[in-house]
């Protein structure tokens, strides 16, 4: 976003100063860590089950890869929907640091704006949802933060890319304060249609922070974010990750480069339980580099660069060449591999959608096979759970009398010669259900890819739960994704201690 003043200038050069004092002195590799929770701790309903949240799961992800196959040409930045399930939140602050707010949002990157509501909040269908701090009211805009004028880069980015003329009418400005560009009416409200909900929100401008361990905490002071006052079944917010202008890499990245240029997560493995993980998921921002005289003893990264896709270009897009069931390799179709001219194709790798979504095609040959050899292994389908999960094929399945071995492996073959064999309960995890021990495909169906139709989106998404036990690494000034087996508490008892 363009500096329109000398003052402003003053002012992020200052906010400048204070990240690189943060980073000299918070960490020799300048890097910050963060936590991220897991939302199932703030259920509040006793009554959910394991199959209800992977019922629910299942639905969400569906509808989040739905939504993003049919989104309008012309949208060109756009929250998806993060409903609580098996997502992430991050903590912020947000107004001045003598009287600060803090707010859990659901770290997202498929999504390229940070927002959170602002009272006064109405909220439909948002009964049973939880909000973060659980039964905390909404609060005011920040009085730190101001509102963004009409002709500014960052209210184009959030109405799609709409001139700031148009914008500047739309706001009532005067026809000599369009023609001479000197309005200064407020930013228009904007609105965002999810799969499962929506929102209406403002742009502002104000400080916000991001505190982490004791040596961790980072304070943009001239941050643009959006205050929501009305919502459609979406009470809690979103801190956007995408590669968009407003998300907070974006941001970061014009007061500290280094910093921004890469960021990664370590998920910690769920079992769809209500129960508080010991340790959360840590969230890394800037480069992570061994000391000299230590040699880097963690497993190395496979890369697979991202695509460029013409017209949603905040996603993180890679391509899939192929998967293996065990030693049988099942070609990928082209539409997973690339993305055309239309912003058709490629695979999203996405924090907020909890299952991984393939072209139906593809799905039904990695379910055919896997039937295959779990058959051929004596596991019987069960349609019951099916039902229950969303997901399928479903077994019978008890760890405590079968092998690991019994299971057959799953390899997901990216772009670049990057292989990524999942730990088995990434894709195939045990639970309860009607007093018995059973496990499904934790992999779903996104639906027909019709050639030649102008969607404009992915044909599938990398979701958070194979992502799990993972390092995963966005290499933005590399163009590229990385994924690295780690355990993920090690990691953040390690790294939270610099």
């Amino acid at each position: 976003m363009g500096i329109s003043s000398s003052p402003l200038s003053l002012l992020l050069f200052v906010a400048f100063l204070c990240l690189q004092f943060s980073a000299t002195h918070g960490s020799q590799r300048n890097s910050f860590i963060f936590p991220l929770s897991h939302s199932l701790s703030y259920s509040q309903n006793p009554n959910f089950t394991v199959l209800h949240h992977i019922k629910a799961s299942s639905l969400r992800s569906a509808a989040r890869h739905r939504h993003r196959r049919h989104l309008p040409a012309r949208r060109q930045q756009v929250s998806l929907p993060l409903s609580p399930g098996s997502d992430y939140t991050l903590t912020i602050t947000v107004g001045a640091a003598s009287a600060p707010t803090t707010v859990s949002l659901y770290m997202d990157t498929g999504s390229d704006l940070v927002w959170f509501p602002c009272s006064p909040f109405k909220c439909i269908l948002c009964e049973g949802k939880p909000s973060y701090p659980p039964a905390t009211p909404p609060p005011p805009p920040p009085p730190a933060s101001r509102r963004i004028t009409c002709g500014s880069a960052a209210c184009s980015a959030a109405h799609s890319g709409l001139p700031a003329s148009d914008l500047c009418a739309i706001a009532a400005c005067t026809l000599d304060d369009l023609e001479t560009d000197s309005c200064t009416a407020p930013c228009p409200p904007f609105y965002y249609a999810y799969g499962d909900g929506s929102l209406v929100a403002r742009l502002r401008r104000g400080p916000i922070a991001l505190a982490g361990s004791a040596a961790a905490a980072i304070r943009l002071h001239n941050f643009t974010f959006a205050c929501a006052h009305s919502a459609l079944a979406e009470p809690v917010g979103v801190a956007g990750f995408g590669r968009g202008p407003l998300s907070l890499p974006a941001q970061l990245a014009a007061l500290s480069p280094s910093l921004a240029a890469r960021f990664s997560y370590c998920l910690i493995s769920h079992p769809f339980k209500q129960d508080p993980l010991l340790r959360p998921s840590p969230l890394i921002l800037g480069r992570t580099k061994p000391k000299p005289s230590e040699p880097d003893q963690d497993p190395p990264f496979v890369f697979t660069p991202l695509l460029h896709n013409p017209k949603h270009p905040y996603f993180y897009s890679v391509g899939l060449e192929s998967l293996s069931v065990g030693r049988s390799r099942i070609p990928a179709p082209s539409e997973l591999r690339g993305v055309d001219r239309k912003g058709n194709g490629g695979m999203v790798v996405d924090s907020g959608t909890t299952f991984t979504m393939l072209p139906a095609e593809t799905y039904t040959n990695l379910a055919n096979e896997f039937d295959r050899q779990m058959s051929k292994v004596g596991f019987k389908r069960v349609a019951k759970v099916e039902d229950e999960t969303g997901l399928r094929p479903c077994y019978h399945f008890d760890e405590r009398e079968t092998g690991r071995r019994s299971v057959p492996g799953l390899t997901l073959h990216f772009a670049g010669n990057a292989s990524v064999s999942l730990p088995r309960r990434n894709y195939f995890m045990g639970f309860e259900s009607g007093g018995r021990r059973a496990g499904c495909l934790m992999v779903m169906s996104g639906g027909d890819f019709p050639a030649g139709e102008d969607y404009g989106g992915p044909a599938g998404t990398l979701g958070n739960f194979q992502q799990q036990g993972f390092e995963v690494v966005y290499d933005l000034e590399g163009k590229r994704v990385g994924f690295a087996r780690r355990r993920c508490a090690a990691l953040w008892e390690e790294m939270s201690r610099v």
